[in-house]
């Protein structure tokens, strides 16, 4: 661990990435949204979705940090909709290009027929593709030779997303009055109810006019994003998360200026103040924090290690020096937490031989001994870099770098693949005075008492008491902490070593 302390600037803070990249898909309207009817029942659009193209420059905290472009064609079986974005954003002191495109193929009642998403850094490239048949989604993720397909149940036919924006800005919503739409998003594989809501009349001045614009209100997880839109329904305006912002431009002046076009470090003002310094991390056997600023939400604060009453969070860093320790609690049902997915390939073969050579000799049973030697391996053998893309287990396996959420993703593959359960879990860490989102993994140990914490990143087994879990899953589950960036404040009330 020597010299961890300096680079610790480079290890967290993944999770933040991941979630910034899963907001601009969702929230800003800026790739494949899919929509589809539950709970309220959601009638076909019939108004007109503007057919032509767009452009609108992407800003964060008024400076130029990208832009987008958007064209809706008509064809003789529906529409065609594309969308190309570039950005230029910093992370964790890396500026890194991010280029997103989606092309669609809607049908005439503006439902999605099949689509392809792309999102491309400079390191890491994630693509997926999906076609609707009837109520099912077949969404085939990877390139050639590694493509793994997922088929998704749909409730309803699913709908683009911008043009449910556009639709519910022209359509007869008195304010006050929206609309909820459950939506599925291609990069996390997740589902999520959006609010729409119409807010009023206001004007605007977009490209030296004054337009008078519907002001819509948009809510996910926690998170609001405010659109504008005009009277045929084009998007003007919409400002989101972390002071990003998009606004209709030229299409001169959207390809202007990016010489210069970099955000500032996101994950530094995505970071929450503590109110102590913690000194000597790796020494704390248990902190407690009251938590404030938090908003509704599925979060996983109750459980295992953490204990949390009227506000207040107490983690106990586990004890795993005892070898013989019978479990803790009823193991229960624990093959999902073996079983492989689209982002967790511990089936693929690459993956089983990786896990079994890592593992070695090691005695059948002896889940301390290989949890230790894979936390071990996927530390030492990955370089510690931020990257901009959807993390998946078999890529990081190959390209032996990335942040938080490969190391965890990667860690989570071969675990399962050695017998061991396994799942990703999400929150904050304590890093030189502020907690930083994160991403780490719990592992289920049985001659370690059960559930046991790790982070691959820092090389710990069990992880330190400053790992805060609000989340536990994959990147759909990482969703719900998008309410928290802005909001969530923690004050340190006792630390015990």
């Amino acid at each position: 661990m020597t010299g961890m302390k300096k680079q610790w600037h480079w290890l967290t803070g993944g999770g933040a990435i991941l979630l910034f990249c899963i907001l601009l898909i969702f929230r800003l309207g800026i790739s494949a949204k899919h929509f589809f009817g539950a709970g309220e029942t959601i009638t076909p659009i019939q108004v007109g979705v503007p057919v032509g193209e767009t452009w609108m420059n992407i800003t964060q905290g008024g400076k130029k940090i990208g832009y987008t472009q958007r064209t809706y064609a008509r064809f003789e079986n529906g529409f065609r909709f594309s969308e190309n974005i570039f950005m230029r954003i910093n992370t964790m002191g890396i500026v890194q290009p991010l280029i997103v495109r989606t092309v669609a193929e809607l049908k005439p009642d503006r439902t999605l027929s099949n689509f392809r998403f792309d999102l491309e850094s400079n390191l890491f490239k994630f693509t997926a593709r999906g076609t609707v048949e009837g109520k099912k989604l077949t969404v085939r993720i990877g390139g050639p030779g590694e493509e793994r397909v997922s088929v998704i149940t749909l409730s309803d036919r699913p709908y683009l997303g911008g043009g449910i924006l556009e639709s519910v800005g022209t359509s007869g919503l008195r304010a006050g009055e929206g609309q909820t739409f459950p939506v599925f998003d291609p990069a996390s594989l997740g589902q999520r109810p959006v609010r729409v809501t119409f807010l009023g009349e206001e004007p605007l001045t977009i490209m030296g006019k004054s337009r008078q614009a519907r002001k819509l209100s948009v809510e996910l997880a926690g998170m609001k994003q405010i659109a504008w839109v005009d009277q045929d329904g084009s998007v003007l305006r919409e400002e989101g998360m972390l002071g990003i912002a998009m606004v209709r431009v030229t299409r001169e002046e959207a390809l202007a200026g990016l010489e210069g076009a970099v955000s500032t470090d996101l994950t530094e003002i995505a970071a929450i103040p503590s109110s102590r310094i913690i000194e000597d991390t790796a020494a704390l056997k248990v902190l407690k924090v009251r938590i404030g600023g938090l908003p509704e939400g599925s979060f996983f604060l109750d459980g295992g290690r953490q204990i949390y009453q009227k506000g207040v969070l107490t983690i106990r860093r586990e004890d795993v020096s005892d070898s013989s320790a019978p479990l803790k609690t009823d193991a229960g049902d624990l093959s999902a937490f073996l079983n492989s997915s689209p982002f967790i390939q511990s089936d693929h073969p690459k993956i089983r031989r990786k896990a079994a050579e890592i593992i070695g000799q090691a005695p059948e049973g002896a889940d301390g001994v290989k949890a230790s030697k894979l936390v071990a391996w996927v530390y030492k053998n990955l370089e510690k870099r931020p990257v901009l893309s959807v993390p998946n287990a078999l890529e990081t396996l190959e390209n032996r770098i990335g942040d938080c959420n490969e190391h965890a993703v990667l860690l989570a593959a071969l675990a399962r693949a050695a017998g061991i359960p396994a799942e990703v879990e999400a929150g904050v860490v304590y890093m030189r005075g502020r907690f930083f989102y994160h991403a780490w993994n719990i592992l289920f140990l049985r001659d370690r008492g059960g559930w046991v914490t790790a982070d691959a990143v820092l090389g710990q087994l069990p992880a330190d008491a400053t790992h805060i879990r609000f989340v536990r899953g994959e990147a759909d589950r990482q969703l719900d902490l998008a309410g928290l960036i802005g909001r969530l404040k923690l004050d340190i009330l006792e630390m015990e070593r």
